[in-house]
């Protein structure tokens, strides 16, 4: 279970709208924190939840499959455990096999397309831990190659929400973190 300094408000204190997505995560990884504690500010967890992961990650003009594997790329890297019992059922759900997820550390090896293997470049690059991340003409010919330039926008303003609101989860204890997480769990005061 997650640490937070924020007050959690319970499944039955929280306004009907918010049951699903409370079930849904917790479901998923039995810990809803990020539900209860966001639930603070009603209309911040409905951007959160029906504004942007919504149609960013089902909607838009990008497969979701390929946000799939960007987003499950970002958490594996940012060693977000929430994230991950989250992100694992939605890159499978999403299409993409067992052996694709087993293979996400070196997928320039792995069983990926071209175009997979640039997304998850492509979100390597967005990655938190990545100070020098950036666009190299490398890089985006290889995305130009499958994806439109709009495409490529809407990828990569998807990929740093996310890696935005995991820098916020880790902030605020709204997460889990895995055992090799690069946040400190305990950071000084």
């Amino acid at each position: 279970m997650t640490d937070t300094l924020f007050t959690r408000t319970p499944r039955s204190a929280l306004p009907a709208e918010f049951h699903l997505a409370w079930d849904t995560l917790n479901g998923l990884t039995g810990d809803a924190t990020f539900v209860e504690v966001f639930s603070q500010h009603p209309s911040m967890l409905d951007f959160v939840m029906n504004k942007f992961y919504g149609p960013v990650f089902f909607g838009g003009q990008v497969d979701n499959r390929y946000k799939q594997l960007a987003r499950l790329k970002l958490s594996l890297i940012h060693g977000c455990l929430t994230c991950n019992k989250q992100n694992v059922p939605g890159a499978l759900a999403a299409g993409i096999s067992q052996a694709q997820v087993d293979a996400m550390d070196d997928f320039e090896n792995g069983p990926f397309s071209d175009a997979e293997k640039a997304v998850i470049g492509y979100a390597a690059q967005v990655a938190l831990t990545n100070i020098e991340g950036r666009m190299s003409p490398v890089l985006f010919a290889r995305l130009r190659r499958h994806f439109s330039e709009a495409d490529i926008l809407e990828l990569g303003t998807a990929m740093a929400i996310i890696s935005g609101m995991a820098k916020l989860s880790f902030v605020l204890g709204l997460v889990e973190k895995e055992a090799y997480c690069p946040f400190a769990p305990d950071a000084a005061a």
